[in-house]
Order: structure tokens, then C-alpha cells, then sequence
């Protein structure tokens, strides 16, 4: 099946942490761990990151966040991928550029330089581990229709798209997550919340990230978070 690409925004909570090394000096860079991190060391010994967060000192808009990196792709040879990015720590808000794609953490500083020559001012460095946060991530996504309201993505192989027919609260998700996950066989899959923009309005979507997830446990975690909203 053909893929189509949608605006879309991700909401999801991450225990994160400052990277003190491999970064420009005094700058605020933040490091998201990979859900599944122990489940590709067994079969590489590849340590590279997930997803990177450089932290500005003012917001930037997605549009200038998309065209500078799509001039740092072209110019450098790289397949970077960039969104718009809040980080709520507390009652704190943080913005940012998340940026996947990196290879190397050693790659940071060099790829924060392309940033900061395109005009991007970073804030100045903070130090912290292993804090709990809710992350919002604005981004364009490529997604292939699997079923109906089933979607993979085009651009992440284990992540998946499942539309649901209203709006939950964060507050709400997270409880139903908790009675979900402690009442289902198979406990062992990232999930966040998350929204479309197409087809001229909002279809509301779960994420859903597991390596080699069938379409069968797909419609069953649909199923459950259904019942929670009846």
C-alpha cells in the first residue's frame, strides 16, 4: 500500500535526562531513551540514540524547525528528522527541537553546530536524570493504512497509528493505561496519545511502539482503551 504523509502531533510521558558530554559547551541537550533499547542490544552492540532533544532558549516554529533541517539533510548528506518539541517537567515548560536520525552520540555537537549557524540559540546547560516529563511532539509523519483505523508508520518500523472515535485527557489516559496494561496478557508495547490533521479536520490516534507487533494485538489494545471510554 501507498503511504501518505499527515501532520500530526504525539503526547507521551518519558523518564529523560541531561547528556553532559557530547554536546556543544554550555548547552541544554536532553537524551529520550528507546522503549525497546534492551530488545535491539541482542543483536547489536551499536550504542546510538534514540531521540534528541536540543533544547532553545526561545520556541521555534515547525516551519522553520522543517526548513532548516531539510537544508542540513541536503547539505551534509543526512537523514535527519526534526519536529517541534515541548518538554513539561512539573509545572516547567521546556522548548526544543527533537531530532532523530543521529548516528553517533559523538555526532551531536558537529549536528547542534549546523543548527546554531542556521540562527537556533540554545539554552544553557542544565543537569538532571532519569526525570519523569511529558513530551509533545509536533511532526510531519508518513503513514501506510494496514485495516480500517489501523496505520503503520512510514518512517519507524515499529510504530503503529490506531484511531479512536474520541479525545482522552492525559490525566484520563494515563489511568486507563495503568487498569490496561495490568489487565491484559501481553503488557509489553509504548503506547501514546496522539492526533492527526487530515481529510480537514482532527482524527484522534493511540501510538503504539513494539517491535513485530501484530495487527491482531493492535485491535485488542484498541478494543481495551474502547471500553474504557464506553
Amino acid at each position: 500500500m501507498k503511504t501518505k504523509e499527515v501532520i500530526g502531533k504525539i503526547i507521551k510521558q518519558e523518564n529523560i535526562s541531561s547528556i553532559d558530554q557530547n554536546k556543544l559547551p554550555n548547552t541544554f541537550v536532553i537524551n529520550i531513551p528507546d522503549p525497546y533499547k534492551s530488545y535491539y542490544n541482542r543483536f547489536t552492540h551499536i550504542h546510538k540514540p534514540s531521540s534528541i532533544i536540543f533544547v532553545t532558549k526561545t520556541p521555534n516554529s515547525f516551519e522553520n524547525i522543517l526548513r532548516t533541517t531539510s537544508e542540513i539533510n541536503t547539505a551534509y548528506n543526512l537523514d535527519l528528522l526534526a519536529a517541534k518539541c515541548e518538554v513539561s517537567i512539573n509545572k516547567r515548560k521546556i522548548n526544543g527541537i527533537r531530532v532523530r536520525g543521529i548516528n553517533r552520540f559523538s555526532d551531536i555537537p558537529q549536528i547542534q553546530q549546523y543548527y546554531k549557524d542556521a540562527g537556533f540559540v540554545f539554552a544553557k546547560s542544565e543537569k538532571f536524570e532519569d526525570v519523569e516529563a511529558l513530551i509533545r511532539i509536533n511532526r510531519f509523519m508518513n503513514i501506510e493504512k494496514i485495516d480500517e483505523g489501523f496505520y503503520h508508520s512510514g518512517t519507524e518500523e515499529n510504530a503503529y497509528f490506531i484511531e479512536i472515535p474520541k479525545h482522552i485527557d492525559w490525566d484520563d489516559f494515563r489511568t486507563m493505561t495503568y487498569e490496561i496494561k495490568n489487565n491484559i496478557a501481553d503488557k509489553n508495547f509504548d503506547i501514546a496519545l496522539g492526533i492527526f490533521y487530515h481529510n480537514g479536520g482532527i482524527t484522534e490516534i493511540l501510538r503504539v511502539y513494539r517491535p513485530k507487533i501484530s495487527l491482531e494485538m493492535l485491535k485488542t489494545i484498541k478494543e481495551k482503551y474502547l471500553k474504557k471510554l464506553e
